[in-house]
């Protein structure tokens, strides 16, 4: 067996799928969503309305189904708790100002999710922010227009 057939085995195995059918999940997408499981678990818990606005996020943004939208979740879970530095989830996400831009706006909405942003999520996703390379206003912008909805 050659060693690229071992490795496609091999990501099958683990849940990625074949080539024709594209790579899952998308490492990108995986990073953003670890990006929020972070988020949610930074003050200790993680709430059933942080994991369902996470999972709705995952599915209206990554997965084609909310079955998929679970699994990926999981998968981030595993990967945040292997990650020791929010640093390390953020070089998976994408480079281009749309998805930087899309990684914060659903961080901010899943620290709201449980109708409170604590300190600790406000200054983990301000961290965030930064490190993706947006101005303070920007962020700022990002933030009301996540924390006036509902």
């Amino acid at each position: 067996m050659s060693f690229v057939r071992l490795l496609k085995s091999a990501a099958i195995f683990f849940g990625f799928r074949s080539a024709r059918q594209g790579l899952w999940p998308d490492p990108a997408h995986l990073g953003a969503a670890t990006l929020l499981v972070h988020v949610a678990r930074v003050d200790g818990r993680f709430s059933d309305a942080e994991r369902r606005r996470l999972e709705a996020a995952a599915h209206a943004h990554f997965c084609r189904s909310a079955r998929e939208a679970t699994h990926l979740v999981r998968r981030a879970q595993v990967l945040d708790d292997e990650i020791s530095d929010v640093s390390e989830i953020l070089e998976m996400i994408g480079r281009g100002e749309d998805d930087r831009r899309r990684a914060l706006t659903l961080a901010f909405a899943v620290a709201s999710a449980d109708g409170a942003m604590r300190e600790i999520e406000e200054n983990l996703v301000w961290r965030v922010g930064r490190l993706l390379g947006f101005d303070d206003d920007a962020i700022t912008a990002i933030r009301e227009t996540q924390t006036a909805q509902p």
